[in-house]
């Protein structure tokens, strides 16, 4: 069992590490004062090449697999740039999954490459405001009609959607009512974000201000029958193809919120000197802080179990979910003790560790509550009866 990076995966860390040092504390903090897309980075991101980083390489794509996706998401977010610069770019590297997957020729390279190139941006439109993680009870409807299906509903805390060229949309062909099972009936379109049909309000939220959460509201949008992915009425089973590359690369996200707010909190703890001594002395700095770097070290090896298995093809639902879990958590937990360490000047902008603290809350939230993962957990490994 090694528990090394390959050289390939130390060279995609190093390469991040350097792109990310043009992008320094003072300008994420403008761009979540502004509430301004980080399109800078973005494009530094796209022209790098690594916005294709699991995409197929016939398409210019690096074709490499969740661990390197998860090594380079990591390192994103540990270079001060928190979940804005996750979520600048996570999108491309899970959601267009079934298009990878399930696509003909013709829609891959019509699909994917503005996304590879970074001419194009994509939202996920999978959640509804009734409905919340409950995906079978979405209500959003696909009327077939000729040439394609009529589109109406709602869907809410959709990502990027004021930026978005294109939405990956969740909708139902066949009401819920008809289906033998709940989650079939649904399906799967990826298509133009026509803003004629599409109404997208900006959802105004605690953290992560640069990157836009909407809800939206659709009303008569045609989708044509070439933009439906795969089969009609398959769309849940399609949408777990993201799911746990998903859970790794959000998890590896936040530990490197959490590694970023540790190495600011030991910075702190070496300079500050209070009674005549430095308060990195002090056990009480210490311990907390010691224990933060186990939490992250062992939400890090759960991650990397998780990704190696699915790169693997092996079972990893498990693995995923809990690495989500320790993940989120470590990035809170870490955030959290960054601003008691530096007291009164971890309240203040300047230090930076309020606004990672604020973006780690989400970690906990998104895209699956830690509820939720327990509840599965308890199912699936202890064999415990389903509550949900």
């Amino acid at each position: 069992m090694d528990f090394k990076l390959t050289e390939e995966q130390l060279a995609i860390r190093d390469a991040i590490k350097k792109l990310c040092e043009k992008f320094d504390d003072e300008y994420w903090t403008e761009k979540d004062r502004k509430a301004e897309f980080p399109h800078e980075f973005h494009q530094a991101m796209a022209q790098g090449g690594w916005l294709g980083i699991t995409m197929p390489e016939d398409l210019g794509g690096a074709g490499l697999g969740v661990v390197e996706a998860s090594v380079m998401m990591n390192t994103v977010a540990s270079c001060g740039g928190g979940a804005a610069a996750m979520s600048t770019i996570q999108i491309n590297l899970f959601a267009p999954h079934p298009v990878v997957v399930l696509g003909t020729p013709e829609q891959r390279e019509r699909m994917l490459l503005p996304l590879i190139n970074g001419s194009e941006k994509t939202c996920f439109g999978v959640t509804e405001p009734d409905a919340g993680l409950n995906t079978t009870q979405i209500k959003t409807r696909a009327e077939k009609v000729d040439g394609g299906y009529l589109v109406n509903g709602a869907k809410i805390w959709t990502s990027t959607a004021q930026e978005a060229d294109n939405i990956l949309l969740l909708a139902r062909t066949t009401p819920y009512e008809e289906c033998s099972k709940s989650t079939d009936g649904m399906s799967i379109f990826f298509t133009k974000l026509d803003r004629e049909k599409i109404d997208v309000r900006r959802i105004p939220k605690m953290g992560r201000s640069a990157v836009d959460s909407n809800t939206i509201f659709i009303e008569d949008l045609f989708i044509p029958d070439e933009d439906r992915i795969g089969e009609e009425g398959r769309g849940f089973y399609y949408i777990l193809h993201s799911i746990n590359p998903e859970r790794c690369i959000v998890a590896a996200g936040a530990i490197g919120i959490a590694q970023d707010a540790l190495n600011r909190s030991v910075k702190y703890a070496n300079e500050r000197e209070v009674f005549g001594r430095l308060i990195g002395q002090n056990q009480s700095i210490q311990h907390p802080l010691a224990e933060n770097w186990c939490q992250i070290e062992a939400a890090w090896l759960m991650t990397m179990k998780a990704a190696s298995l699915y790169d693997a093809g092996e079972p990893c639902g498990s693995y995923a979910n809990a690495a989500k879990l320790m993940g989120g958590r470590a990035a809170f937990d870490t955030t959290t003790q960054a601003i008691l360490t530096h007291g009164g000047m971890g309240y203040a902008k300047e230090y930076q560790v309020e606004r990672l603290h604020r973006e780690a809350v989400l970690q906990r939230l998104a895209p699956i509550s830690e509820q939720l993962i327990l509840c599965f957990l308890a199912e699936k490994e202890l064999g415990l009866p389903k509550s949900y």
